[in-house]
């Protein structure tokens, strides 16, 4: 039953890409001849099913990380829902090393009622102990609205319970609007589902009838999302029929151009936009396009560059493709894709495209912007850039289980806002050397895997006083690498306080105050010489 299943993605692929029908067809055959004679013949039971899923999303995973394969069951665990509302308990939570943790839960919503806070490890629901559960345990989570899920968590070494009541859930794209000065607004669009568009006019008009005069419009960490709202999204700001972007793919039919198709909002009012290496995609598309009219100057640092284009096919027996089919351009003509996925390095990955590569185009007035790497600001806030340290410590947890270890220590802070000291940041350290944290940087990973090899070899005792010393010069290393990136882990480790004690809308609040990418913003917006001598560079 699987090799039919088989032909047509394989076919789908052959014609999707318009390859010699002959080629594709003996390949289909080589693949079902050879998928027969091992199911066959292979001297253990083998489950088609699984060999199937393996091969195909092993095939794709040499393509670009964003065509992906999705079986029956992944279609109906993964399926995406666009509307930004779905029944569940209103938090983020992530399985890491089997451990289901509450990474953030979203104020008055059923985590929150029930009392649950960040760095609480999810142990069972209902009936179902998850230490032996290997399935997404985030299902057990979900389902119609007032059930009710008992829960058994683990915080600080205690076992507690509490009870969940699922609600609907809608996730803002805008969870934060206002003002920062008296005649300046800040949106913040934190997504692209299908509000998006309209929960940022609905802010724009808000602000403006505060008084507003100038925006700013916060893309930082903004992942992407959908291509028409970004286009809705700049219409906001640029007239009726103005392009947007572009796409641009060897089949005809996924050749598009996108222009605005309303009134907008407001064509004159100044706008700032903040974009980091975290803004993405849709992201990028709203930067760079309003970069490219001269409509916005952009400020922070430079984007992920994400400049391709995703779309889920529906194949047979109920599973989905979502594959890559055409490049994104803004007005200018440029792409924004930093990795060059068809072209790879001797370790099989993509290669990024360096600056001396990137090639010029010119905006409306005429000043020049560059493809290839992400959207560049027109001003570069170096230390919104996240450094390797940083990214490691935010990526292995470091900083996020300091927190919480900090705010059981200090229940009473309230809406406080600290002062991380530099006693507070050799706590930090400390913490990290007791928790024997791994920052997994590419070297530690390749020292580690070293020391196995010579282990498995039986060779390691003659090597390791040599692995010691290059243990202790690299953890050296590391520590230097904090020392000298303090000033930028202090401000994470207190953004990451604010939002235990004040949630998210806290630390938006203490971002219109405090914030140096919004203070260079409103510093631009309240220079409208400033302002205007950038648009017209």
């Amino acid at each position: 039953m699987v090799i039919p299943v088989v032909a047509s993605a394989f076919l789908f692929v052959g014609v999707s890409f318009n390859q010699d029908f002959f080629e594709v067809a003996k390949q289909i055959e080589i693949f079902t001849t050879l998928f027969k004679a091992v199911n066959a013949n292979y001297v253990d039971d083998t489950n088609p099913a699984d060999l199937m899923d393996k091969a195909i999303k092993s095939m794709l995973a040499d393509l670009d990380p964003y065509t992906n394969y999705f079986n029956e069951q992944d279609v109906v665990k993964f399926k995406i829902n666009n509307t930004g509302e779905y029944t569940g308990i209103g938090a983020l939570i992530t399985r890491k090393d089997g451990k289901l943790i509450i990474k953030e839960p979203y104020k008055n919503f059923p985590a929150d009622k029930a009392g649950l806070k960040a760095g609480d490890e999810i142990v069972q629901i209902g009936d179902v102990n998850l230490i032996d559960f290997k399935e997404d345990a985030s299902q057990l989570l979900k389902g119609s609205k007032n059930t009710k899920v008992d829960i058994t968590y683990l915080r600080q070494g205690k076992t507690l319970k509490t009870q969940l009541v699922l609600d609907e859930v809608e996730i803002k794209a805008v969870p934060f609007y206002g003002k920062v000065d008296d005649k300046t607004g800040y949106i913040v669009l934190s997504q692209f589902n299908k509000k998006a568009s309209l929960e940022t006019k609905e802010a724009l008009e808000q602000l403006k009838k505060e008084g507003a005069e100038k925006i700013i419009l916060d893309l930082r960490g903004n992942p992407g999302g959908l291509l028409g709202e970004a286009v809705n999204i700049c219409n906001l700001f640029v007239p009726k029929d103005e392009v947007i972007v572009t796409t641009k793919s060897k089949i005809e039919k996924h050749n598009n151009t996108y222009k605005t198709s309303r009134e907008p909002i407001d064509t004159e009012i100044p706008l700032v936009i903040l974009v980091d290496g975290k803004s993405a995609s849709a992201s990028e598309i709203v930067s760079g396009a309003l970069q490219d009219l001269d409509r916005a100057v952009i400020v922070g640092s430079r984007s992920f560059g994400k400049g391709l284009v995703q779309r889920p096919v529906d194949l047979t027996y109920g599973t989905q493709i979502k594959i890559t089919i055409s490049r994104y351009y803004t007005p200018s003509g440029r792409c924004i894709q930093a990795l060059d996925y068809s072209h790879k390095d001797k370790d099989g990955k993509a290669i990024r495209t360096v600056s001396q590569n990137y090639n010029a185009f010119k905006t409306r007035k005429g000043r020049p912007v560059y493809d290839g790497g992400g959207v560049l600001p027109d001003e570069v806030i170096e230390e919104s850039k996240t450094s390797a340290i940083a990214e490691a410590l935010l990526k292995n947890d470091g900083i996020f289980n300091y927190v919480t270890d900090y705010y059981y220590k200090n229940p009473n802070l309230g809406t406080a806002i600290p002062t991380i000291s530099d006693a507070d940041f050799m706590a930090f350290k400390r913490f990290l050397k007791k928790q024997n944290f791994n920052f997994d940087t590419e070297t530690e990973v390749a020292l580690k895997n070293t020391l196995a090899a010579a282990k498995k070899e039986k060779i390691d005792g003659s090597i390791a006083a040599e692995y010691q010393q290059l243990l202790t010069a690299l953890q050296k290393s590391e520590e230097n690498q904090l020392n000298q990136n303090q000033k930028e882990i202090k401000k994470l480790i207190l953004e990451e306080i604010i939002k235990r004690y004040q949630y998210k809308e806290g630390l938006y609040e203490y971002y219109i105050k405090n914030n140096s990418e919004i203070k260079k913003a409103t510093s631009i917006l309240n220079n409208p010489s400033e302002y205007k001598k950038i648009l017209q560079q």
